[in-house]
């Protein structure tokens, strides 16, 4: 996200190469300086180009249990920690990092931009029809419970953007949390 020529980067991409054209991009074609780097969970779609990023300087925070995974397993590891929430500037506005529950891992947070109602929801949000994907990390019993906290907590969101596939609204909630919900 961009407000006054600062920018918030939600997730890395996956590798050095893409991290550095991201770099690049947001500082020359955007021209705006980049305050902060945050991986929404421990996966390589998320930290993969984090080395590249706290090369150039950028500062990276992270989750708790999200720099606790990436150091076991050998990760480049985020800079600065939160346990429950975190706020950052980006010009004159705000975002919010919040960890809500478990559900596509046991890390896993997300991102709220108030000022523009933009929900960030990295791998926990699916998009529309979307597949359950890889659960290897995950916590399917809480997913549902997780999406509906976040849901009710963020009642005007108007985007939301998936870890992966198309943006949409509130009805990525809905799917998601649909298709991980137990009986």
């Amino acid at each position: 996200m961009t407000n006054n020529n600062e920018a918030i980067v939600i997730d890395t991409p996956t590798n050095e190469k893409s991290s550095k054209e991201l770099i690049h991009w947001i500082k020359e074609t955007l021209n705006c300086k980049i305050n902060a780097i945050v991986p929404t969970h421990f996966h390589d779609d998320c930290l993969g180009g984090l080395k590249v990023f706290q090369e150039n300087d950028i500062p990276s925070y992270a989750y708790l249990k999200t720099i606790k995974f990436a150091q076991e397993n050998k990760f480049t590891v985020p800079e600065n920690g939160f346990s429950d929430s975190l706020i950052l500037k980006v010009g004159d506005e705000t975002i919010i990092a919040k960890f809500f529950g478990e559900g596509h891992t046991k890390d896993n947070i997300i991102c709220y931009f108030p000022y523009e109602h933009v929900l960030f929801g990295g791998c926990l949000i699916k998009a529309r029809n979307a597949s359950k994907g890889y659960l290897g990390d995950s916590n399917v019993k809480d997913w549902s419970k997780t999406v509906k906290r976040i849901k009710k907590e963020y009642q005007d969101v108007k985007v939301v953007v998936p870890g992966h596939g198309d943006l949409g609204d509130k009805k990525l909630l809905d799917y998601t949390i649909k298709l991980f919900k137990t009986q």
